[in-house]
């Protein structure tokens, strides 16, 4: 029988995909750069930024609501991603700088002493001037893209490679992750790291070639792009869980000892959907982190990729839509209410400071999804799918009693 194609089996990826496209043009439309301007550019990164974490949010929903592994250690991956870009951009825009300021000297430099001019700039913060190794490839656009990818990849596939063969689960695989994470921004937050330590990268909003362009052009670019990533991550993942693989995947995190048992390679699994996760965590992060103009260690603590886990249960895990609303929600809730827009509430004896309460409001809001609605946000939309199905209770479907027409069977 001849595999019907993947829009067929999963009419939800076009609608997702008409209202990414509605929701981009209506940005671009509303825009400062090609628009309207009722839409400020630094909003206009505020809903960039917000897609790239929907992305994250979507490999997240792979990794916990499909194969079960609850990963507190994926914004890790995130952050790295954003460590790998942030590097280039910082060394060219310090170039661009250094090259210009030493044009004027009576003597041309030469390479070597712009490059050193270039390592004391960006190093002198925490008392250094030489490159460490790890910014090899710093002056490489291409080499940084391909590190996008391959070092968040790479942490995974090691650290999952150990802890999977040692056939770690559950709550004490989710510590692991954590402790991963931990490790990670500890390292990073020392000086000799070699990304600057508790500084970080900065600046990153300034991109290279582009210093003329205003950064209402800017933003747009980077929206189109972070749309146009969550676009494709979505339909990469909606065709991981489609096939025998995201059967398989269910099976481990409903019954992983059964599907042992039934001769599949539990392990190797596991390691695939962690590592193909972490890379595309590592792309989400590299188109975040332009948007916000600055990365620092403590993006990638332990509480980050907590939070992540909070937003894909409230939008509903076990549902690639559901990781996107509970990501976008979150995100832009918490931009309103720690932005100042959210009006205090004076009750007389006390007054309500929404940015000091929001962690409180979130942390309650996870309790309430987890306890009265288990399916989350997304859960809303299986409702309004189940209410549109017919009502075939007690109907005979097909010549003998309990058979089932091909027709009502795809259904």
């Amino acid at each position: 029988m001849q595999r019907r194609p993947l829009v067929a089996r999963h009419p939800s990826i076009l609608i997702f995909l008409a209202l990414l496209a509605l929701f981009t043009l209506g940005v671009t439309l509303l825009s400062e750069a090609y628009g309207t301007g009722y839409l400020s550019t630094s909003f206009v990164k505020t809903l960039g930024k917000t897609l790239c974490l929907c992305l994250v949010a979507v490999a997240m929903d792979l990794v916990w609501g499909y194969a079960g592994i609850l990963s507190l250690g994926h914004f890790a991956f995130f952050g790295l991603g954003g460590y790998m870009i942030g590097m280039w951009l910082m060394y060219e825009r310090t170039r661009d700088i250094v090259a210009g300021s030493m044009a004027e000297a009576a003597i041309p430099p030469t390479e070597q002493e712009i490059v050193d001019a270039i390592g004391t700039q960006i190093f002198g913060v925490v008392g250094a001037s030489e490159f460490p190794a790890i910014w090899a490839f710093a002056d490489s656009l291409l080499l940084q893209l391909v590190l996008v990818v391959a070092v968040p990849g790479l942490l995974a596939l090691v650290f999952g490679w150990l802890a999977f063969r040692s056939r770690v689960t559950g709550v004490y695989l989710s510590i692991l992750t954590q402790a991963m994470t931990l490790a990670l921004a500890l390292y990073l937050f020392q000086n000799d790291s070699g990304l600057r330590g508790n500084n970080g990268l900065s600046g990153l909003q300034n991109i290279p070639g582009l210093t003329d362009v205003p950064q209402s052009h800017v933003s747009m670019w980077f929206l189109w792009a972070s749309a146009a990533a969550l676009a494709l991550g979505y339909v990469l993942s909606a065709w991981i869980v489609s096939g025998k693989f995201g059967s398989v995947l269910r099976g481990i995190r409903d019954n992983e000892a059964r599907v042992r048992f039934l001769g599949y390679p539990v392990e190797q699994y596991k390691l695939m959907i962690f590592t193909v996760t972490a890379m595309i965590a590592g792309i989400a992060g590299a188109l975040y982190y332009p948007q916000a103009g600055i990365i620092n260690p403590a993006e990638i603590a332990p509480i980050a990729s907590i939070y992540l886990a909070v937003w894909v249960a409230i939008g509903g895990r076990g549902r690639l839509y559901g990781a996107v609303i509970g990501a976008a929600f979150v995100s832009l809730v918490s931009s309103w209410f720690t932005g100042g827009q959210a009006p205090d509430v004076n009750l007389g004896f006390y007054t309500i400071s929404w940015v000091d309460w929001w962690l409180i409001l979130l942390g309650l809001s996870f309790v309430a999804v987890t306890i009265f609605a288990p399916r989350g946000i997304g859960g809303l939309v299986d409702l309004i799918a189940d209410a549109r199905r017919p009502d075939r209770h007690g109907a005979d479907l097909g010549p003998d009693q309990g058979a089932l027409r091909e027709k009502e069977a795809d259904r």
